[in-house]
């Protein structure tokens, strides 16, 4: 703290302006740095809103994109159960169709044997009948050959006795 001299009615009036002065001066330079500091904390407030705001805004658009995300990730788990069942679905398709090929075939391979023993008894049947008409046609083939030889035979006598008669 500052002292005064004493002067005749008081104190220095010098010394105390001088003092005044530089009180002044200190509380100018202190309402300055009030003033700038208030700046500040004004501008620290304003961008700590700001940041909120922004971080507020990012957290708003997390939390959408989240959701979003979630959404997509349940209409792809829910693709997921269909492809399984139809994928299910297919593979019982696919042992029925085998099932039922596999018994076709077996059905098929069963009449084509039967209708190859029907062909092939029947080819025996009709070998056997041609063969017995075969056997047939060439006996009497030998039958007509022999009567054809014996009426021959008799007409060459009787021409042979026809030229021994003369006339």
């Amino acid at each position: 703290m500052e002292k005064f001299s004493r002067v005749l009615r008081g104190y220095d009036p010098e010394e105390v302006n001088d003092f005044l002065d530089k009180v002044i001066a200190k509380v100018e330079l202190m309402v300055k740095d009030i003033e700038e500091k208030d700046k500040q904390i004004a501008e620290l407030k304003k961008s700590e809103q700001e940041n909120k705001d922004k971080q507020m805004s990012d957290i708003k658009k997390l939390e959408q994109e989240n959701l979003n995300l979630t959404s997509k990730v349940a209409q792809f788990e829910r693709m997921e159960e269909n492809l399984k069942k139809a994928i299910l679905m297919a593979e019982k398709t696919s042992e029925q169709i085998k099932l039922t090929a596999y018994q076709e075939r077996d059905i098929i391979v069963s009449d084509a044997k039967k209708n190859a023993s029907r062909i092939v008894n029947e080819a025996l049947l009709k070998a056997e009948s041609i063969e017995k008409e075969s056997d047939m046609l060439r006996r009497n083939m030998i039958v007509f050959k022999k009567r054809l030889k014996d009426a021959l035979s008799t007409q060459v006598e009787l021409i042979e006795d026809i030229e021994k008669i003369e006339i």
